[in-house]
Parts: structure tokens; sequence; C-alpha cells
């Protein structure tokens, strides 16, 4: 599965609960002068193969900056997921590693843990 590039319009209907269809959606939200977000790039790209049944999103907050905000996390990258279609959607949001990765911020497994565990 492909990750696709996330508008701020269509961020935007998730969040305010307008996607009416039921998918489950991983976003990560990097910047384009984050050297993290880039390295992290081709390993959540590899991440979205293993998961034919969720849809994988980037979102870049320079198109939003509020949204750090809204959702409450603090920095770039984060990876959320996201359970839409109803009325309110269910917004998870990966913590922070400990031990973070020195390249990537996040480490593989602890990104596939979270998806494993919330998609659920």
């Amino acid at each position: 599965m492909n990750v696709h590039r996330l508008s701020k319009v269509a961020l935007q209907k998730i969040l305010s609960g307008k996607v009416t269809e039921p998918v489950t959606c991983i976003v990560k939200f990097y910047s384009n002068t984050c050297p993290l977000c880039k390295n992290l790039k081709s390993e959540f790209e590899e991440i979205a193969e293993d998961y034919e049944d969720l849809h994988f999103f980037a979102f870049n907050i320079d198109d939003y900056p509020k949204v750090e905000k809204v959702l409450s996390f603090n920095g770039v990258p984060t990876i959320s997921l996201m359970k839409v279609g109803r009325r309110n959607p269910k917004i998870r949001i990966l913590a922070d590693p400990d031990p973070p990765h020195d390249d990537t911020w996040y480490h593989r497994e602890d990104i596939k843990q979270f998806i494993d565990k919330e998609k659920g």
C-alpha cells in the first residue's frame, strides 16, 4: 500500500467526523525541514506495505501549524492512528520513544506494535 499525502482539507474532514466510510488511517506528521522526518519516510513506506487493510498518509504540518495543538502533540515526526467513519473519530498518538532512534526518532517495531495494538 502506498503512503498518500493528506491535504489540510482532508485532515479537517477526518477530524470533524465528516468521513462516513469506516476506515483506519495511519498518519505521519512531518515537516520538510525535519531531518528525522526525511529519514523516517522510507521506513514508514515499508511499514505501509505490511498493512493492506489500513490507509497510510503523510501530513506536512506547515500546511496547518495548529494541528499540533488540535491533536495535543509536540513536534515531528509524530505518528497517529485514526479510526474514522463515526461522528467522533478515535485518534491515538504514538508516544515518544525511549530512547529515540538517532536517525528516524521512532523505531520500526514501536510503530508496528502501536498499529497492531490500536487498530484492533
